[in-house]
């Protein structure tokens, strides 16, 4: 056959062809890049904000004796190229940078000090470079120091700035370490931190900042503080006597990490512990991995399984709706080029000959189209993900196999004829033992995703595609359906004494096979439409209570000490306060022991007013208590009358328990109390209303280290998140596309059945048919079709978040706040169906004007009136 000659004949359906698969490509091969980027990005983002601690790989021995001791740089340097070696290659991109190493004392006591004073030992690789002197000089070489009768190791050191005033410490004190093993450190020298903020003292916070906690059972706060040692005070520093570790930092880069490479990174941090504990590190020591970069993954992988899951659904809707749409278009070329082929096969052609011609001539249209949307996909930044070449070849695969196994279906024999309009098809068993197949695993993979959520450790391919199975499910049983409630209109249509509405219902319910096409279309396009509506507008709902609940008030504004009554007065004339409450917030003792809870004093019933109108409220106090009516936690449950020590002493008894008070505990043991509770009452917190303006606010307290947030702030650093962006501008883009989709798909539709409704229109107009009539028989053949699919699209749009809610957490887009209720905008819904059913009746009001102006000559064929 002369396929080119054929191609110029139908070049108009060609074009269609093309540009719907050339659009299609384009979709499946560059939204996936799009999210890859941004899951890329946010992990970056994730492994940044992290700690350095955290996130790089940290390797350490404890000396246990001088043969295990390392005595000079050059030592530690040879074990960091050895440790270095066995990283996995997986992991090497991510630690080439430098690292640093260094040794430490730990639990090192003051002597006679009962425990209190802790003073512990570092040297730092590259401290010098890291700090400044501020006072004194830098530590030198360490001697002996006659002490008791006996010679000890003297360490000269020096001491951070925060040591002076908090352990105390000064230059040119002594003091003894150890309760057995004894050494002394002089102090020389005063330092501080260059950058302070830098990643790298991440992991030497005890350097920089003198630590105070508070044991158990006890009132006294125990104080510890490391100082700096040079690299010359090695050769005095002993596991023989100290508690002594050796570490080697491997600083992890957050931005080589690639989403794609989760899996292989887990496994691969799993074998780089197990190689480093088989390495030698002295007797009776060994290595051991120091990192929680597993646990920052898996975390990111839960975030991830949840963005792939919902853009599975989004993205696998949309390859369902343009392989429809597609197919569509592939079905009127076969409809064009039926009567060639025919002829073709009357006059001796084989069932190949004329398969393979309709397919070739699809295959001119389609492939050159699909090779161009996947090179025009590469124009679209980010990495590429195997689905980003799947999906071009599945485009031209489906629209080729398709035209081939349907010309070979309808040209099995010779003359072919055939009548669909006159009695529906029966399926085959084949067929609806397929479809009940079908449907009963989307059920069965809905029941599992809803039970066992998604693995952190690579998501199941059989529940990921559980919501593209869902909406064909659903497809499959409307198109088995559908007839049903057409059939009975039909009954009662016929006891009426009009043709029109008994004739366009009967066609309607005996619509060929291509008729019923758009289903597989339009159900899957309102229902990931309005599946994408529904969690867009969740995610921004839970975003704003998240960001409340962070606050607590519209503007929060906290100082490291207390604000005098002239600052607060300032900060309420400022221009657009409307209402300011005072708080203040510290520690408490309960009892006479040594358990602690937050506790604040605000003024409940203002602060009610200022969040009025807000997502969030704070409890009342119950009337009718004796004593101070405060509010505790559910940890303090159950405690009736309790004492307090605050400013002073006081009895406290329980008006109402709180599970958590936004903008300040979220968990833990807390109590709110009144605010005139003291007869001092300091305030270091303002919970403010209005739209004051931030810098004013600031200034007007006087105090530079205070900090101000607000409700939009915090609501805008959670929607800033990458992911979480590229989420809502996917179902955007979807959406739109998924629209055009289905308007394609109704004029396509219209167009395959114009002939045969042409010709029984015209033939019904030799009988008396007006033109008013025709279009109305026109609108009740494709209206019900229309209307019925969009009600299922929606009933399973609106079902997806509630039926695959419990198997898909997405607080990773709602600042960590578990998304609830799941409850649809109605608009929404309505304007894609009022949209649906408006292009149906306007497309079948052109087609009836178009065929109007057709004579009857034009359409029917000699012989036909007879």
């Amino acid at each position: 056959m002369r396929i080119p000659r054929l191609a110029q004949v139908y070049l108009g359906a060609m074009a269609m062809l093309s540009l719907l698969t050339l659009s299609a490509c384009l979709l499946v091969a560059g939204l996936p890049r799009v999210l890859q980027g941004s899951y890329d990005e946010a992990l970056h983002r994730a492994l940044q904000d992290a700690s350095a601690q955290q996130a790089d790989l940290t390797v350490q021995t404890r000396s246990r004796g001088s043969e295990n001791d390392l005595h000079e740089p050059g030592q530690f340097a040879s074990r960091d190229a050895r440790l270095r070696s066995l990283v996995p290659p997986q992991l090497r991109p991510l630690v080439s940078a430098p690292g640093q190493m260094s040794a430490k004392t730990y639990d090192t006591p003051v002597h006679l000090s009962g425990g209190q004073t802790y003073i512990n030992l570092a040297w730092l690789s590259d401290s010098e470079r890291r700090i400044e002197w501020v006072d004194g000089r830098a530590p030198g070489k360490p001697g002996t120091l006659r002490w008791s009768g006996t010679e000890i190791p003297l360490f000269e050191v020096g001491i951070v700035e925060e040591a002076r005033t908090t352990m105390p410490l000064k230059i040119g004190d002594v003091r003894i370490l150890g309760e057995s093993d004894y050494a002394a450190v002089k102090i020389v020298g005063v330092f501080r931190a260059k950058d302070p903020g830098a990643r790298y003292w991440s992991h030497d916070t005890d350097v920089l900042h003198v630590t105070q906690v508070q044991p158990p059972g006890k009132l006294e706060l125990e104080r510890r503080t490391t100082a700096l040692i040079p690299a010359a005070g090695l050769a005095a520093l002993s596991g023989a006597d100290r508690n002594l570790i050796y570490s080697w930092v491997l600083p992890v880069d957050p931005t080589a990490a690639a989403s794609l490479d989760l899996p292989e990174l887990r496994a691969a941090i799993e074998d780089y512990g197990h190689v480093v504990t088989l390495q030698p590190a002295g007797a009776d020591s060994q290595y051991r991995l120091e990192t929680e970069l597993p646990g920052l993954l898996d975390r990111f992988g839960t975030a991830l399984g949840t963005a792939q899951t919902v853009m599975f659904l989004v993205l696998g809707g949309l390859l369902v709706v343009a392989l429809g749409v597609l197919v569509l278009a592939v079905q009127l070329l076969a409809e064009r080029i039926d009567h060639p082929l025919a002829l073709a096969r009357a006059r001796g052609g084989s069932l190949r000959q004329v398969a393979g011609a309709g397919a070739a001539l699809v295959a001119i249209a389609v492939v050159p189209a699909a090779l161009a949307g996947w090179g025009l996909a590469f124009l679209v930044p980010g990495p590429v993900p195997w689905i980003a070449h799947v999906g071009p070849v599945l485009v031209p695969l489906t629209a080729v196999g398709y035209a081939a196994a349907r010309l070979a279906v309808t040209h099995r024999t010779p003359l072919h004829e055939r009548r669909d309009d006159v009695a529906a098809a029966r399926p085959s068993a084949r067929r609806i033992t397929l479809e009940v197949l079908v449907v009963g695993l989307a059920l069965a993979g809905a029941y599992l995703l809803r039970t066992r959520g998604l693995t952190t450790g690579g998501q199941d391919p059989f529940l990921l595609l559980v919501p593209v199975a869902l909406t064909v499910a659903a497809a499959l049983i409307t198109i088995r359906c559908y007839p049903l409630p057409l059939k009975l209109l039909v009954r009662l249509a016929a006891r009426g004494r009009l043709a029109v509405p008994f004739l366009g219902l009967t066609r309607a319910a005996r619509a060929r096979s291509a008729s019923v096409l758009p289903v597989l279309i339009l159900l899957p396009a309102l229902a990931v439409s309005v599946f994408g509506s529904v969690i867009s507008g969740e995610l921004s709902t839970t975003q704003r209570l998240a960001s409340w609940q962070s606050v607590g008030a519209p503007i929060k504004l906290t100082s490291p000490v207390e604000l005098p009554p002239d600052a607060i007065e300032r900060v309420r004339k400022v221009p657009g306060v409307r209402l300011l409450v005072p708080a203040q917030t510290a520690t408490a003792q309960i009892g006479y022991g040594g358990e602690r809870a937050e506790v604040i004093a605000v003024d409940v019933a203002q602060w009610r007013r200022l969040l009025d109108g807000a997502p969030i409220s704070v409890p009342l106090t119950a009337s009718g208590v004796s004593g101070i009516p405060v509010l505790v936690s559910q940890e303090l449950r159950g405690r009736g009358t309790f004492e307090i020590a605050w400013y002073e002493r006081m009895k406290v008894t329980t008006a109402g328990e709180i599970a958590s008070l936004p903008g300040f505990y979220p968990r833990g043991k807390f109590i709110v109390l009144p605010f005139a509770t003291n007869k001092r009452p300091g305030v270091n917190t303002l919970l403010i209303k209005g739209e004051a303006d931030h810098a004013a606010l600031l200034a007007a307290t006087g105090q530079p280290k205070a900090e101000l947030i607000s409700q939009e702030q915090a609501r805008a650093a959670i929607e800033d998140d990458p992911m979480t962006g590229t989420v809502q501008n996917i179902l955007l883009i979807t959406a739109v596309a998924l629209a055009v989709y289905a308007l394609i798909a109704v004029l396509v539709t219209l167009v395959i059945g114009a002939a045969d409704r042409a010709r029984a229109l015209s033939f019904l107009r030799t009988l008396g048919l007006s033109d008013r009539q025709a279009r109305s028989l026109t609108v009740l053949e494709i209206l019900p079709l229309i209307l019925i699919t969009s009600l299922a699209g929606l009933a399973l749009g609106l079902g997806l978040p509630a039926a695959l809610g419990p198997g898909i957490d997405l607080s990773a887009y709602t600042g960590d706040l578990p998304v609830g209720d799941y409850s649809a905008d109605p608009v929404m819904p309505v304007v894609l169906a009022a949209g649906l059913a408006a292009v149906a009746v306007l497309g079948t009001y052109a087609h009836t004007a178009i065929s109007r102006r057709r004579s009857l000559g034009a359409v029917l064929r000699v012989g036909d009136l007879a």
